[in-house]
């Protein structure tokens, strides 16, 4: 007899469709997978076997082939023991069906039966979807994960047992219903605000460009500045993301694990800060079956590069395509995947390796020779990547030990969100553009427009810094966010004279 269940698995970050085809045949009792399975699909067999017997079913003393169509796509996870154990029992004739034709099915089976959570669902529930089936029966734990997908019946199952007893139509389990709006505004919440962050007005000043354009900033100041400190905070300030944006997010950490079930949909701006001895791999994505990597777990977050001069040089090269295309490709043999990474970039380092060049009270002990060495483990190339550079000196103690607070998140925030407003109406024809920082030439020269005083400016400035096209394109950017701030049409000489000053040290 034969069988075919509906199922899935990931490629890349979208699902991927795929049919489950059981043939039991007269031969050698033997379970044989093909249809390219990693080891975790492999070893599914012996899970698969062990929780049918012991749910008190019978497993058929057959030659049993498992085909995953298609066959030229690479499979791995554990969410193929469910579908397996459905397709033996249905193609041994336990129980008769159309159930099998109207819904996918995915989850990985326990020894006892019980179902267990499997990285993947939301993108899966999406292709499910799209593919015009009525539901998908996924583990309990999963549950709110596949139903943040409208239009899909979600039923949750616990075991084995539970699963058949549902396809037999021997019990009815009602669909998980989720509100998407009610989810989308509770979920979002920071335990940090920018009014515990005493002084550093100018900087504060630069955060508030940077998340009002959309644009990479770079950090360079003595130990205990607040450098990370104002790291943290720029999350909250950043506009709060739309249904598809939390979509596009919660799809990665899906695919990742790292969805937990109190938390079904990512609303929250990701803030994602890995340590300096991280590797390509981590930082980019990759692996036999590539998974993303740090730049793709902050898509339509931050991402926070502490102490930048410690990575690896050949680490940080790799960050230079997904700052200029939004994305990372990551090729093998058989295929190219691509993975969303569309950021905003904080890099933070010190002066030197001592920590205290420049410092007025403590004494630097490096050589200059340490100093440049130490400053030129990070590329020009990739600096010039980065839209606004800062100077961040010590908070004088008059300023610590002032009891005034500063202007909250949610102030800033407002302003912030009036600025991006303008820009969503100016791109709104625009499909890949959403704020300034993401203009492209053609762009710039359209919304640009500069006063003769402004021109000059420019030029001067060009000159005498010796920049590149690319930050020569950059100032113009950061002038148009400013002005976006000004609710002024053209680029006037302050927006321009302000622009060219975050750019003085990169």
């Amino acid at each position: 007899m034969l069988a075919k269940v509906h199922s899935g698995a990931v490629l890349g970050v979208d699902g991927l469709s795929v049919i489950v085809e059981v043939d039991l045949a007269l031969g050698l009792p033997m379970l044989t997978t093909v249809g390219l399975p990693d080891g975790s699909v492999r070893e599914s067999k012996e899970r698969v076997k062990a929780a049918i017997k012991n749910c008190s079913y019978e497993f058929p003393q057959r030659r049993i082939t498992v085909n995953l169509a298609p066959a030229d796509i690479k499979k791995g996870g554990a969410g193929f023991d469910l579908p397996i154990a459905i397709g033996i029992l249905a193609a041994s004739e336990l129980f008769t069906t159309d159930l099998l034709k109207q819904y996918a099915i995915i989850g990985e089976l326990s020894l006892d039966g019980e179902l267990r959570p499997v990285p993947g669902v939301l993108p899966i529930a999406l292709k499910v979807k799209q593919g015009g089936l009525k539901g998908i029966l996924v583990p309990e734990a999963n549950k709110l994960e596949a139903a943040v997908v409208k239009g899909v019946d979600v039923i949750a199952v616990k075991s084995l047992h539970h699963a058949v007893e549902f396809l037999a139509g021997k019990i009815h389990i009602d669909p998980i219903v989720l509100n998407q709006d009610d989810l989308l505004q509770n979920s979002v919440s920071y335990d940090v605000d920018f009014q515990e962050v005493k002084g550093q007005e100018h900087v504060k000043r630069a955060f508030e460009i940077a998340a009002s354009g959309g644009h990479n900033i770079a950090l360079k100041g003595t130990p205990g500045s607040g450098k990370t400190m104002l790291a943290r905070r720029l999350p909250t300030i950043l506009p709060g993301m739309n249904f598809d944006e939390a979509l596009e997010t919660t799809k990665i950490y899906s695919i990742v694990g790292k969805l937990t079930k109190e938390t079904p949909l990512i609303s929250t701006r990701p803030f994602r800060a890995p340590h300096h001895t991280i590797s390509d791999a981590g930082l980019i994505g990759g692996g036999q079956i590539p998974r993303p990597g740090e730049v793709s777990l902050a898509h339509n977050g931050v991402l926070f590069l502490d102490e930048l001069p410690e990575f690896k040089k050949h680490v940080l090269e790799v960050l230079r395509q997904p700052l200029e295309a939004g994305d990372v490709s990551i090729a093998r043999a058989h295929q190219t995947l691509q993975f969303p990474a569309r950021f905003v970039l904080v890099v933070a380092s010190n002066p030197c390796p001592c920590g205290y060049y420049g410092d007025k009270i403590r004494e630097c002990q490096c050589t200059p020779q340490q100093i440049q060495r130490y400053n030129g483990k990070v590329s020009g190339p990739l600096l010039d990547r980065i839209d606004l550079h800062l100077e961040v000196a010590a908070v004088p103690f008059k300023e610590i030990s002032d009891e005034r607070q500063g202007e909250t998140s949610k102030l800033i925030k407002k302003r912030v969100d009036a600025c991006r407003s303008v820009q969503e109406k100016r791109y709104k024809t625009k499909k890949n553009i959403h704020c300034n920082a993401q203009m492209g030439p053609g762009e710039i020269e359209k919304y640009c427009s500069l006063d003769p005083s402004a021109i000059r400016l420019l030029e001067r400035s060009v000159e005498k810094l010796g920049l590149s096209a690319r930050g020569y394109h950059r100032i113009l950017k950061i002038a148009r966010t400013i002005a976006d701030m000004d609710n002024k049409k053209d680029l006037e000489l302050s927006h321009v004279a302000e622009a060219v000053q975050y750019r003085r040290n990169g």
